[in-house]
């Protein structure tokens, strides 16, 4: 599993992440907020299995 996700994309994805949680725990947009989870997620491990299907890769070439 080698990262697919740089340094914006992953700033911006826990950045989201993090503010759907908190909207989602303060019960402004409901349970759906919850989802920031996947966003925080890929963010932290800069890993998206949803980048495969598509070769795209946001991190510099090594």
């Amino acid at each position: 599993m080698t990262n697919n996700v740089g340094g914006i994309d992953r700033v911006i994805r826990i950045i989201a992440g993090l503010v759907l949680i908190g909207l989602a725990a303060t019960n402004t947009i409901g349970a759906w907020g919850w989802i920031g989870v996947v966003p925080l997620a890929t963010g932290i491990i800069g890993w998206c299995p949803a980048y495969l299907p598509f070769g795209i890769k946001t991190c510099k070439a090594k």
